[in-house]
């Protein structure tokens, strides 16, 4: 039978998040076994997931600590499963990340540290510097997560708030080896930036994290500023020599995830365009740029031939004006869908692939040009929507949310765009 539209753009969705899964990308990368203690520690949505797959694959002694997003949680034999919450972060994370630091104290020389990191790292391992409280992480998080900086800028004021982050777990490792497993999550797979970069160095500053303060007015405890201006909350730089013997093994990308669905396009009859694995900025903009690209395809011709989909990743922003149910991917949906206005022989998808977009447990959702039509027939002004911030209440009223559950695995945002050829008829399922 033919594969309608929605279904291929779920399809490839569902392809992107399978090619980064744990338990196909973790075996491969691990090492060979120390002479003395495999330690195994780890903090992100697919933490739990990362534990299970080195279970799995190992034959030796192991032991060791994960803290992962509530609801996320993978039984493991050998390696404890802690839950603490994402994005806020709360006192879960905060005990995890004390008995992480108590896990690696007194290690030695031939010990080895294998580390778990995947996104939402962050907020899952909140242990302020001295001077700070869990209620202060809490307000700056909140206070990031709605200013509009970039997940590199806000990165970078949370290592410089942090007893563990922007390589101060690393550091605590020492003697021992370190081994860090990444599944990335941020726009140019910079480790440091991956759940703030607890096990590589930083060679951002104090300053840098108050600019980025500054720049964007964000509010802030003054005890927080005291920090910063005094230089207390310095990270780990490049040449301290407690992170000498610390390696990091890129194991799962954004990048793989977009090969993985250009692959399902490719076979089901369209020529699959990859946009970019790193695009950034408001979701709003990205979607208005996105739809002069989209029109131009199709009403010109131009720079690509339909039948086309055009994929991308990254990780875009939203500055919240409104106090709908938003994320940046319904976000940039609907900003897309409105500049299309309805455009014939267009669809899309935009979600993220930890299957959470902003706070929801909806990943994203999907348009075709009739969206639009419904809408105003149910009343729904998309106008409004996208001003308030409703990118989920928007879609969801039109039975267009795609909902993954936990996908156990996060390699950012993914938007795929198709576009059909007048006449083209999509390839057939066998």
């Amino acid at each position: 039978m033919a594969v309608a539209p929605k279904d291929l753009l779920r399809h490839m969705f569902d392809a992107a998040i399978g090619a980064a899964q744990p338990a196909r990308c973790v075996p491969a990368n691990l090492p060979e076994p120390p002479k003395g203690r495999l330690v195994v520690i780890g903090a992100g949505k697919a933490s739990a997931a990362m534990a299970r797959a080195l279970e799995d694959a190992w034959t030796g002694d192991l032991s060791g600590l994960v803290v992962t997003r509530y609801g996320y949680a993978v039984a493991c034999d050998r390696i404890e499963i802690v839950e603490a919450a994402h994005p806020v972060p709360d006192a879960a994370g905060l005990n995890a990340a004390n008995r992480i630091l108590g896990l690696v104290a007194g290690l030695k020389p031939d010990d080895l540290v294998l580390c778990l990191i995947s996104g939402g790292g962050s907020a899952l391992l909140p242990l302020p510097l001295d001077g700070l409280t869990l209620e202060d992480k809490q307000a700056v998080n909140r206070a990031l997560l709605k200013s509009g900086a970039t997940i590199s800028e806000m990165n970078t004021v949370r290592r410089h708030l942090s007893a563990i982050k922007g390589g101060r777990l690393a550091a605590a490792c020492h003697p021992a080896k370190v081994i860090s497993l990444l599944i990335s999550d941020v726009p140019g797979d910079n480790p440091m930036d991956i759940a703030s970069g607890p096990t590589v160095a930083d060679p951002t500053t104090c300053d840098d994290a108050l600019a980025i303060i500054r720049r964007y007015g964000i509010e802030v405890p003054e005890t927080v500023i005291e920090i910063l201006e005094s230089g207390r909350g310095e990270s780990i730089k490049p040449y301290d020599p407690r992170i000498a013997d610390c390696e990091v093994r890129m194991i799962a990308t954004p990048q793989m995830a977009l090969e993985a669905a250009a692959e399902l396009a490719r076979q089901a009859g369209y020529t699959p365009f990859i946009l970019g694995d790193a695009i950034e900025g408001e979701a709003l903009d990205a979607g208005k740029v996105m739809a002069g690209i989209a029109r131009q395809v199709t009403v010109r011709g131009q720079p690509f031939t339909p039948p086309c989909v055009l994929l991308s990743g990254g990780e875009t922003t939203v500055t919240v004006r409104g106090n709908g149910r938003g994320g940046r991917n319904v976000e940039f949906l609907l900003s897309l869908a409105i500049a299309l206005d309805g455009m014939p022989g267009v669809s899309a998808l935009a979600g993220d692939t930890d299957g959470v977009d902003g706070i929801e447990e909806i990943a994203g959702a999907t348009f075709d040009p009739d969206t639009l039509t419904k809408a105003w027939g149910l009343g729904s002004n998309p106008n409004d929507c996208l001003a308030a911030n409703d990118g989920h209440g928007f879609f969801e009223a039109l039975g267009e949310s795609v909902v993954t559950g936990p996908t156990l695995t996060n390699v950012n945002d993914f938007r795929a765009i198709l576009i059909e050829a007048a006449g083209h008829a999509p390839a057939t399922d066998d």
